[in-house]
């Protein structure tokens, strides 16, 4: 995935507003952190194994604290 935005013009599309255009960027950095994350992840997983069972987290725990997250967020328009 290239970091560089697209450069052509394309005629069919229709611009957005400052703060429209503000907010895609905001969750596209958002995402490209998260993807960012999970990629070390791998390559940690890919370079030392995987983690002992012990140290991990039970999936419920992971579940209900990514609950709680979504539910404190502010509400967004798709």
């Amino acid at each position: 995935m290239s970091e560089q935005p697209a450069t052509v013009p394309v005629p069919e599309r229709q611009p957005l507003d400052e703060h429209a255009a503000a907010s895609v960027l905001a969750y596209a950095a958002e995402q490209r952190a998260k993807v960012d994350v999970l990629a070390s992840v791998l390559e940690d997983i890919a370079a030392h194994g995987y983690p002992a069972p012990e140290t991990g987290v039970l999936w419920e725990t992971a579940r209900d604290a990514h609950l709680a997250r979504l539910a404190e967020e502010q509400p967004r328009v798709a």
